[in-house]
């Protein structure tokens, strides 16, 4: 008798926590067709613009650093500013690992133990001045640049090559620095 007084509040717990996953916006998400120089890669980056995603809600200053360790992964430092380019800053840190026989391009990326999500390298500039990143859903998209504001030219271009790599645009999310 008590679980059937639960029952609704059960499903409407399921349904919200539904309705807070990010619509896909690719449903064809491409492999990886660079392959990525570690070195290169390395070092700090400035978000451009993302698909709005429930870790980043209310995010602005974005920028991610990576790290090369002693152990062979990676440590990701990941920082944002609540609310503006000004707000309280938040960093998480964490680690990836490359994903084996895909030319660096692919990874896996842990904030919070034994959990890991991927992180695909889609596409990059020769001189590694912007790279962007998704992963087989479609759900997430970051467009990273290396300087925080570039030219509107720049800003046009990289979303030009995410819809041509099959994504949703309209979902973008630009990043305020």
């Amino acid at each position: 008798m008590k679980l059937r007084s639960f029952l609704p509040l059960i499903a409407s717990g399921f349904l919200a926590a539904c309705s807070t996953v990010s619509p896909v916006g690719n449903t064809s998400v491409p492999q990886p067709a660079k392959t990525v120089q570690l070195d290169s890669y390395l070092g700090s980056w400035f978000e451009l613009a993302r698909y709005e995603n429930s870790f980043e809600t209310d995010c602005e200053g974005v920028t991610a650093q990576y790290y090369l360790r002693d152990d062979g992964l990676i440590k990701v430092i990941n920082t944002c500013r609540k609310d503006s380019p000004d707000g309280t800053k938040k960093a998480v840190e964490g680690r990836a690992k490359i994903v084996p026989d895909s030319g660096n391009a692919k990874l896996k990326v842990s904030f919070f133990g034994p959990f890991y999500g991927d992180y695909w390298v889609l596409d990059h500039a020769a001189d590694y001045s912007w790279s962007i990143v998704g992963e087989p859903s479609g759900r997430y998209l970051w467009i990273l640049t290396r300087t925080a504001k570039p030219s509107e030219q720049t800003r046009k271009m990289l979303a030009n090559r995410a819809r041509s790599l099959g994504y949703d645009i309209g979902l973008l999310r630009w990043t305020r620095h």
